[in-house]
């Protein structure tokens, strides 16, 4: 959902975690050829649903616990329906060519699907042309949380829902933090001592990162008073009309990141060329790198944080509000000219009701979309859960903001991390703006 000139064109594309994607966005955006990323599974018996989504495993001989609770709830809609959904999947087997989001693009504009899960930037772009339908009108869309809603609007039309609330959060190494004596940090100046005291101990890089989550600080700095100071509207209302500046908002978050660099407190030439949970994840899990980041699936899963030797758990970025969870929002959309619409809405309907979503968030143990659903998350994420159901959080993407933040956040970081000033990196976002509102 950039502003779609050069920085879209120029984008390796934004993996997220959102809905069914959980860990498998991180290999899907892995590339290969056009022709041989997708695997189309068909059953010519039955009406067909189309649903064009990302390959949910890592490894082929791994379990992933987020396809198997999506199966869950297209097997519900298929029974109630009598349909069937047809997976075509994306496959890309590494990062030189088209990304998940470029082919879905492509397919989207084509009509050559029914359903998209689609990431925070292609959902705007898309909804934008007018590429989506509007599903303000199904039965499961009274049972949203509001956010869920206000995250996934443009132009007032309801463009996406996803199965689950992706929050964002710092995975910590609680006994290396209990055996320097640091309390986990709340703010930026906090984390910032308790690297210092980490590298000061021999613990040479204290923060594990990758090219893909970094803007997850920027993010929560930015905008930690716009959803938590009681104003958010009218904020949000100012950027768009240009009364106010992106570039304002986000450079704390980016002198952060570049007092970071400078210290050593990151890698920024390792972190610009590693991959999510790749680069940072076998250091983590052996007691050398005290801090990554990661979503929240990440917590539950065997193939990434889900089994530690050590106790983790799991808190907000650092902001003027304290321990801040960094939530994207997107989700399943609808192509406006999908061949079998009438059935993928009432699909999406089934797959997205109470009864549905509760199969998918026990299964998950996640954060569910509707406001009906709760279920228990693993100890390791109390901190986080505590502070999102306290409504304390900043959202990654929303589509009501005409720059799109998730994915272009995440671009003008990894510029900073190439070499770009700070000055330089805000002078992107003011050209976005710009653009945004010359549209």
């Amino acid at each position: 959902m950039k502003l779609f000139s050069r920085s879209y064109a120029r984008k390796a594309r934004i993996i997220c975690m959102i809905g069914i994607v959980a860990f498998m966005v991180a290999a899907c955006g892995k590339q290969g050829g056009f022709d041989n990323e997708l695997i189309v599974m068909e059953d010519e018996e039955k009406q067909i649903v189309n649903l064009f989504s990302p390959m949910e495993k890592t490894e082929a001989d791994v379990e992933n616990v987020a396809r198997s609770a999506a199966d869950k709830t297209v097997i519900m809609a298929e029974e109630k329906l009598d349909v069937q959904v047809r997976y075509v999947t994306y496959t890309a087997e590494d990062y030189q060519d088209k990304t998940y989001d470029d082919v879905t693009l492509d397919r989207a504009r084509n009509d050559m699907d029914d359903i998209y899960l689609l990431n925070p930037d292609t959902l705007r772009m898309l909804a934008e042309e007018g590429k989506l339908k509007d599903l303000s009108g199904l039965d499961c869309v009274k049972n949203l949380r509001d956010v869920v809603k206000a995250a996934n609007v443009v132009d007032g039309k309801l463009v996406a829902i996803p199965q689950e609330v992706v929050a964002y959060g710092l995975f910590v190494n609680k006994d290396m933090f209990d055996q320097y004596g640091l309390a986990l940090p709340e703010t930026p100046d906090e984390f910032l001592e308790c690297c210092r005291v980490f590298q000061e101990n021999g613990i040479e890089t204290p923060v594990g990162a990758n090219r893909w989550w970094l803007e997850t600080f920027a993010l929560a700095q930015a905008y930690a008073d716009l959803y938590n100071g009681g104003n958010t509207e009218a904020e949000i209302a100012a950027l768009n009309s240009g009364e106010s500046k992106y570039s304002d908002y986000m450079r704390p978050g980016f002198e952060f990141l570049q007092e970071m660099m400078d210290k050593g407190y990151i890698d920024a030439k390792k972190a610009l060329v590693s991959e999510a949970i790749e680069g940072e994840g076998e250091d983590f899990l052996a007691g050398k790198t005290p801090i990554v980041m990661a979503y929240w699936g990440a917590a539950n899963t065997e193939t990434a944080y889900g089994k530690t030797d050590f106790e983790m758990q799991v808190i907000g970025f650092p902001s003027s509000r304290g321990q801040m969870p960094v939530m994207p929002m997107t989700g399943f959309g609808v192509g406006i000219n999908a061949e079998h619409g009438e059935d993928a809405m009432a699909a999406l309907d089934v797959m997205l009701s109470d009864e549905a979503l509760q199969v998918y968030a026990e299964t998950n143990r996640v954060i569910s979309p509707s406001k009906n659903v709760e279920v228990e998350c693993v100890a390791s994420l109390k901190p986080l859960n505590d502070r999102i159901q306290q409504n304390i959080y900043v959202l990654g993407s929303n589509a009501g903001m005409n720059v799109e933040q998730w994915g272009n956040t995440c671009l003008i970081v990894r510029d900073l991390l190439g070499g770009a000033t700070v000055d330089e990196c805000m002078a992107q976002f003011d050209r976005l703006q710009e653009a945004a509102l010359n549209k």
